[in-house]
């Protein structure tokens, strides 16, 4: 099942974790990825206001904002959430983790794909932000408070303002 495969995701990547049933009942990225599948279900199916009102409550209950319209893969932890903003045409791909205050923005509204692709196994860290329509490559890192505006190749580590090489 895929609720308890992410749940098995945050056990292997917070050392803080203790047990499934905390993770469950307690973690806000966990409740915000599951309602964020919910109401990418209503957004698939054109019934964008229920959709909104399901992101709506979600925002509202975990301090995590997940357009309905993203496509997020498998395994995905949001490791304190809080802040974390996600646009409507971000595409993450599997085992990526992110902080708090992460956010997958747009730089420009008149092009289909604004917001980035995140490649699998990537980390990105508190406060990064990384926008428009660029292309993280698998198992990069973004370092804390980076602003990454550039695509970033595959096992590469960014950080900074604007982001740069380590």
């Amino acid at each position: 099942m895929r609720f308890i495969e992410t749940a098995r995701a945050y056990l292997k990547k917070d050392p803080s974790a203790h047990s499934l049933l905390e993770i469950i009942l307690l973690y806000p990225g966990y409740h915000a990825t599951g309602l964020y599948r919910i109401a990418h279900f209503f957004y698939k199916i054109k019934l964008y206001f229920i959709s909104r009102a399901i992101s709506n409550f979600s925002r509202f209950l975990t301090g995590i904002e997940i357009h309905a319209g993203a496509k997020i893969g498998e395994r995905f932890v949001i490791d304190h959430g809080a802040g974390v903003v996600i646009g409507e045409t971000a595409i993450i791909k599997d085992d990526v983790i992110i902080y708090h205050g992460v956010t997958l923005g747009a730089l420009r509204s008149d092009i289909p794909q604004r917001h980035p692709i995140i490649g699998n196994g990537v980390l990105i860290g508190a406060k990064a932000s990384v926008l428009g329509n660029i292309t993280i490559g698998d198992n990069a890192k973004i370092g804390a408070h980076a602003l990454v505006l550039s695509d970033v190749a595959e096992n590469e580590v960014v950080k900074g303002l604007p982001s740069s090489q380590k």
